[in-house]
């Protein structure tokens, strides 16, 4: 059985990943259950287009596709971010229940992961719209803020446009993601804690982030960068060199490229979970008995 402790930042990702290792299985499992909708909609689409464009006879098919069903083809992908973020979500509190389950002792069992991150599906889908709500209203107010700063510095000069559309896109930037940060860890709060509300863990993630904000901040990027940009890295990698060899192979070859990411999915909900963790330790004294009583666990 672990220990909650404080740990610095190497130790939450080592912990995170050592966790990962040994749950690997059930992890799989876990995100295979709630995470083939979303990619086998993903590969759908991706399949779909790479046979447009991958023939350079229907270049001009796909453009006109593409522009033809725009209104389609935005409802679709607004369907596919919500089907994706809902699976996340499910991912990510089963994930906090398979930790939880580790850290107290207990074997980790999938149909109590499962049924505990469908049980708070809909709190946590109501915070995640409205966090992402937020995050698109800063974004579109930076965008104006931005705009407003290039028609202003049309006027006193060129200079002046360029520092102020940089100072615009550094501010806009910094602030969508300092939101962000501070409401890195809604769903954790939402699965493990009682609140009057739901909604009511956008201030307690607010809280519990104080002067931890760029922490958070770069565990999520770490985490990110290991689940998914270095593997689409190499998969591109992959994917180019099998278009210059078997060019008839990269149907197949995207719809694995699509599905492997499954595998590695769960890292950022081990990384988060114990980010959250590190937290109320630090704050709040944060223990085994704690995290029991709030499991509903002996």
């Amino acid at each position: 059985m672990a220990d909650l402790r404080p740990m610095e930042f190497g130790e939450i990702l080592d912990g995170a990943l050592s966790l990962f290792r040994r749950h690997f299985g059930l992890f799989l499992k876990l995100s295979l259950a709630v995470m083939w909708l979303p990619i086998a909609l993903l590969v759908f689409w991706l399949v779909r287009f790479f046979g447009l464009a991958s023939s350079p006879d229907n270049a001009a098919a796909l453009a006109g596709m593409l522009e033809s069903e725009i209104v389609p083809l935005m409802l679709w992908l607004l369907a596919l971010g919500l089907v994706y973020g809902a699976a996340m979500l499910l991912l990510t509190a089963g994930s906090i229940r398979i930790i939880s389950d580790s850290y107290l002792g207990r074997e980790p069992q999938f149909g109590e992961a499962l049924a505990y991150g469908v049980g708070r599906i809909v709190p946590l889908f109501l915070v995640g719209v409205g966090k992402s709500l937020l995050l698109m209203l800063l974004y579109i107010l930076g965008v104006v803020v931005i705009g407003v700063s290039v028609a202003l510095g049309k006027v006193l000069g060129v200079g002046i446009a360029i520092l102020a559309t940089l100072a615009s896109v550094v501010g806009t930037c910094w602030l969508v993601l300092y939101v962000a940060s501070g409401y890195m860890v809604t769903t954790p709060v939402v699965v493990l804690e009682a609140l009057p509300s739901a909604f009511d863990s956008f201030g307690r993630s607010w809280e519990l982030t104080r002067g931890a904000k760029l922490r958070v901040f770069g565990l999520v990027l770490v985490a990110w960068l290991i689940a998914y940009l270095l593997p689409w890295i190499v998969l591109q990698v992959i994917g180019a060199l099998i278009q210059e060899v078997a060019p008839a192979a990269m149907v197949p070859w995207t719809v694995v490229s699509a599905a492997l990411p499954i595998a590695l999915a769960p890292i950022i909900p081990c990384i988060l979970t114990l980010a959250y963790y590190d937290l109320r330790v630090k704050r709040e004294g944060f223990d085994l008995q704690l995290l029991g009583e709030q499991l509903g666990t002996p």
